[in-house]
Order: structure tokens, then C-alpha cells, then sequence
């Protein structure tokens, strides 16, 4: 329990700020997820979810929710995983 008045409001912006990271990164990875499916899958909207995704990772970079190393990381690791399944084809 905080003792002071200021610290009662960091509490507040605290949480606040942790359910919208919340959301930011979990949409970040639903994203993500849809695209690796759609990509294994080989399906023809694979392509544009894959956009999709990377727009997602890069909002979640700039929003501040992830870190911009981790969101290159996360890009990296999703186009690397896409052009694996398309040259074993």
C-alpha cells in the first residue's frame, strides 16, 4: 500500500499502462501466430498476414510495449520461419 499521495497515482499509471501493453502485445502475437499458421499452412492470404504481423510488432515497438531489439528479433525469426517453408517447397 503506498503512503503517499504520489505514489498512489504511480500506482494508478502503473496499471493503466500494464493493460494497455496488454493489449498491444497480445494482439501483437495473435498476429504473429496467424501468420506462422497461414505460412505452414501454405495459404494464399499468407503474405498479406505476414504484413500484417510485422505492421503489429512494429505498433507494439513504437507504442513502447516491446523493446525495439526484441521487435527485430520477433521479425527476423517470422521471415526467416516463411522463407524456410517456401524454399522447402
Amino acid at each position: 500500500m503506498p503512503n503517499h499521495k504520489s505514489a498512489e497515482k504511480r500506482d494508478r499509471q502503473r496499471e493503466n499502462r500494464r493493460l494497455r501493453n496488454r493489449i498491444v502485445v497480445g494482439s501483437m502475437r495473435t498476429a504473429i501466430k496467424k501468420a506462422r499458421v497461414a505460412v505452414e499452412a501454405k495459404a494464399p492470404e499468407a503474405e498479406a498476414l505476414l504484413k500484417q504481423a510485422v505492421s503489429f510488432i512494429d505498433k507494439a515497438v513504437s507504442k513502447g510495449a516491446i523493446k525495439r531489439n526484441t521487435g527485430s528479433r520477433y521479425i527476423s525469426r517470422l521471415a526467416a520461419f516463411a522463407n524456410k517453408i517456401k524454399s522447402a517447397t
